[in-house]
């Protein structure tokens, strides 16, 4: 089953985590000093926020599967019509250790397609670029997660 994923850059993640907890009616399943995520239900989501982003607003969409064959046949089906893809493979980001790929839309929105296998206690293990934010396809300039 498939989980979609949102991803949004904030300025202040404490007014952020208030205004998103009375928006759900829940606290976040997970909560850092620079990170927060709700794993809804309904709607069946995984939101973040972040202060790592590269821009504050929407910073990335995504497909969260349960299932390593769910992902590879996203990357099949994106082969099939002739989408560049770029594959990461694992990837330890947004406290997560997950397999992910990247792509972007038409209007150059970026989106990510990836299995979490586990929880991570770092952020991320990729190299920072200046702003903070390489846990993704170097091109898509924005935060992982």
């Amino acid at each position: 089953m498939k989980r979609m994923h949102i991803h949004i850059g904030v300025k202040n993640l404490d007014q952020s985590i208030e205004f998103y907890n009375a928006l759900f009616g829940e606290e976040p399943a997970k909560s850092k000093s620079d990170y927060a995520k709700w794993m809804l239900d309904d709607p069946r989501i995984n939101f973040a926020i972040s202060t790592r982003a590269g821009t504050q607003g929407v910073d990335h969409l995504g497909l969260q599967v349960d299932e390593i064959g769910e992902l590879e046949t996203i990357r099949e089906n994106l082969k099939q019509h002739n989408i560049v893809a770029f594959d990461e493979g694992e990837a330890v980001c947004c406290y997560a250790r997950s397999e992910k790929t990247w792509i972007k839309d038409p209007s150059g929105v970026a989106w990510e397609t990836y299995q979490t296998m586990e929880d991570a206690e770092i952020f991320s293990d990729a190299k920072t670029t200046q702003d903070d934010t390489a846990c993704c396809a170097p091109e898509t300039k924005s935060a992982c997660c």
